[in-house]
């Protein structure tokens, strides 16, 4: 065993030590094991890669004094590349620079302090990686092959998020950026790690695969009267072979959002409170572009004061008479082959909703114009637990555009009862009702 400080190029790089295994205590911190993630109850039926031991650590002192310590994180990253640890082991590190951390391989990072992304609005916006799609940008991007990342209990990520909500407050336009992007991933685990306050999502998990994702504990707070905005938990792009399990989710949108072409995806044994729901979609927002969403299985959710449980959001074709600008419907593809199983709920708006007029309030106008995005092989099962007063005492609502591009809709075992104890109601529309057992179906 040996211990050798880096000769940096730049002075602030001496923030950095590298110690070849078996030393593990730093500046009295004491690094922690990766933890062994196992998928339960339930997988995908994929492999999930198997990550060899780490061969050494690249321990990053925190500058302080709010000095940004983005240079030493990629700093160690890149040193520590190829089978080693990034040991992230004080209590606070500053993060003022966008850090682009996708050519990682084979290698974890063990994150026992707070990451907290400096505030400045002028530069993210300026900064901040950006994706085409949805208009999505990130502060960091994490990608590669073979990427652990865990908190075992302590580590924290950070968006300062107050600083873009009250941003937002007198000026809808700002560019609020996701706080964690995940793009290129092959391979890999996030566990034990507390993420708050970011200014947008938490995490734009795109182009990635092979993923597990473990008791992660995701919170939002306001300081004032500005709340935060559009907080969804984990939103999946381009993905495939994803679990999400034993995690809490409080924030104010949705807890996971499948947007197009996910596939093959477990969320299980999670808590969700304040959001807008476990939601597939929105999809079939761009005209004439293709979105799959498919094999998926959300299972044992507890959703607390929620806006809906159970969520499909799919948009109508466009009306020809109205302008579009290619990103108000109009999309096609499917949704196939979907199972929600177990969903307690303690105050839902909706326990089940499923549209395919999202963006279009006139049913109308959307019979006239139905989804070409098809919905089928979509089962809901076993939920309890009781409604919101909002609707009392209708607890679901399933709105198809067309019976011809939903089909196969399935409902079992629904016990959810509207506060009132009157007997509950369920909105049924253009969806062969044959297979809606238990539902007590009305029209509007």
């Amino acid at each position: 065993m040996f211990s050798k400080l880096i000769a940096p190029a730049f002075a602030v790089l001496a923030a950095i030590s590298i110690l070849v295994d078996a030393a593990r205590t730093h500046n009295g911190h004491t690094t922690a094991d990766r933890p062994k993630i196992v998928p339960f109850p339930y997988t995908t039926g994929k492999k999930f890669y198997d990550s060899p031991r780490r061969t050494r650590h690249c321990f990053v002192d925190a500058l302080g004094n709010g000095q940004d310590d983005s240079d030493n994180i990629l700093a160690a990253a890149k040193s520590c590349n190829n089978g080693g640890t990034i040991a992230l082991l004080d209590d606070l590190y500053l993060i003022g620079k966008a850090l682009d951390l996708t050519f990682l391989n084979h290698v974890d990072f063990d994150i026992q302090g707070t990451l907290k992304f400096i505030p400045d609005v002028a530069y993210w916006e300026a900064n901040s990686f950006k994706f085409t799609f949805q208009g999505a940008n990130t502060m960091i991007l994490f990608g590669g092959e073979d990427i652990n990342i865990f908190g075992s209990g302590k580590g924290t990520i950070d968006g300062s998020g107050q600083t873009w909500w009250d941003g937002y407050a007198t000026n809808s336009s700002i560019y609020r950026p996701m706080m964690v992007g995940v793009s290129g991933m092959k391979g890999g685990t996030w566990s034990g790690l507390k993420m708050q306050n970011p200014p947008n999502w938490f995490q734009w998990v795109t182009d990635s695969n092979d993923i597990i994702y473990d008791n992660m504990n995701l919170q939002v707070f306001s300081m004032n009267k500005n709340s935060p905005k559009n907080t969804d938990g984990w939103d999946s792009y381009r993905s495939d072979n994803i679990i999400v399990q034993n995690s809490v989710v409080n924030n104010t949108d949705d807890c996971f959002s499948w947007k197009p072409n996910s596939t093959n995806i477990v969320v299980q044994n999670n808590q969700c409170t304040g959001s807008h729901g476990m939601s597939i979609g929105s999809l079939g927002q761009y005209q004439g572009v293709y979105d799959l969403v498919e094999n998926v299985l959300i299972y044992n959710t507890t959703m607390t004061n929620v806006g809906s449980a159970a969520r499909i959001k799919v948009y109508p074709d466009v009306n020809p008479n109205v302008p579009n600008n290619g990103a108000s419907g109009g999309g096609i593809g499917m949704v196939n082959n979907i199972t929600y199983d177990g969903m307690h709920i303690n105050s839902a708006d909706w326990a089940i909703e499923l549209t395919q007029c999202y963006g279009q309030s006139n049913q109308t106008i959307c019979s006239a114009y139905p989804s070409k995005l098809v919905i089928t092989d979509v089962m809901f099962k076993n939920f309890d637990g009781v409604a919101s007063k909002k609707y009392d005492p209708k607890v679901a609502t399933l709105v198809c555009s067309s019976p011809l591009v939903c089909q196969c809709i399935h409902t079992k075992n629904i016990n959810v009862k509207p506060p009132s104890g009157k007997p509950a109601q369920h909105v049924c529309k253009n969806l062969y009702r044959g297979f809606l057992e238990g539902l007590n179906c009305v029209d509007s």
